[in-house]
């Protein structure tokens, strides 16, 4: 297995792809909307996969809710973005948690259906006033004590259905003045208060089996590179302080946040300590310049890797089956939302 996640191009393999999937043998792959059309297409599609490394390799996407989710109506339901929770919550906390973790087992049971089986959850970003909208709504409140506890009911309820989390961005992404799809940005805010706000919910779920890096620059502990490229966040931060001990994936190498050449990031992220390099376009060309710097997993990133296998084996055998009506039904009557 190689330590990389890798996206395609449409919602069937080409010949090419498959090649280049056989002869790489990457760890796992991840879908966008581009792949997706229907159930039964997007199985076939997880099995091809699949069948190019001879294993059950994970397959991601991220299904959100509201403005980020790949699966969208009609053939799927819209579920709502994370900041309902938040206001539920400030009503009644166990409702809220509750019409979480029910949310979740209804996005998990869609997932499972289509063959996928990791989903980039919870995001557990604190909001923050004045910060990018690239956040915003996707993130559950703006006090780092219901991220927590929302995210930790999002990942339970992924979990019960079949589903393995991952919580990103990691170590927060909530103060961001600028969107790092597009550039790189940087937070000046002092160590103390990241430590006791940011920090705080990817601590409490430091347990969870996988971690999404931040394209951001925390000036107060690395003034120069990106979390996901810097050895000292990742070492000190997420490793030492946070305590995270699971798979830890860069968000998505190609983003415009990290300027450096493809294999150069790539390279520079996995010698900063990430165990797998993540790139989602599914551009040939790229994913052949990031392959070359992605050596096959060893050490401690392949025990973690082994760790997530063993992880999905373990909730793909313990998941039961749901009523989707019943389910629904009971989140409406939670929420008031479809």
């Amino acid at each position: 297995m190689r330590a990389l996640i890798l996206g395609c191009a449409g919602p069937e393999l080409s010949r090419a792809e498959r090649q280049f999937f056989i002869d790489i043998d990457p760890f796992g792959f991840i879908l966008f909307q581009r792949n997706c059309e229907s159930p039964a297409q997007i199985r076939m599609l997880t099995e091809d996969l699949r069948d190019c490394v001879g294993r059950h390799a994970p397959v991601l996407i991220d299904q959100e809710g509201g403005r980020v989710q790949r699966l969208k109506p009609p053939q799927w339901r819209a579920a709502p973005p994370a900041a309902l929770f938040g206001v539920l919550y400030a009503d009644n906390p166990i409702r809220a948690e509750q019409a979480v973790r029910i949310n979740a087992r209804l996005i998990a049971a869609e997932l499972t259906e289509c063959g996928v089986d990791v989903d980039c959850l919870p995001l557990l970003d604190v909001r923050q006033d004045g910060a990018h909208d690239v956040i915003g709504d996707r993130a559950f409140a703006y006090t780092p004590e219901i991220v927590s506890r929302l995210g930790r009911a999002q990942a339970e309820g992924l979990a019960a259905g079949g589903v393995a989390p991952v919580m990103k961005h990691i170590p927060g992404h909530g103060r961001a003045g600028v969107d790092s799809h597009h550039s790189l940005p940087r937070d000046d805010t002092e160590r103390d208060e990241l430590a006791s706000i940011d920090f705080t919910p990817f601590r409490d779920l430091r347990d969870l089996p996988m971690a999404m890096t931040g394209h951001v620059v925390y000036e107060a502990f690395d003034a120069v590179r990106a979390a996901t490229v810097s050895p000292v966040v990742i070492r000190d931060i997420i490793r030492k302080e946070i305590g995270f001990d699971g798979l830890l994936m860069t968000d998505d190498i190609s983003m415009k946040a990290l300027a450096d050449p493809l294999e150069i990031s790539s390279a520079k992220a996995l010698e900063a300590g990430c165990d797998v390099v993540l790139h989602c376009n599914g551009d040939m060309t790229e994913m052949q310049a990031v392959a070359g710097a992605a050596p096959v997993l060893s050490g401690k990133a392949l025990s973690r890797a082994e760790m997530v296998r063993g992880f999905l084996e373990r909730i793909r055998r313990e998941a039961q089956p749901v009523v989707h009506e019943e389910l629904l039904a009971s989140f409406v009557a939670l929420t008031g939302a479809e």
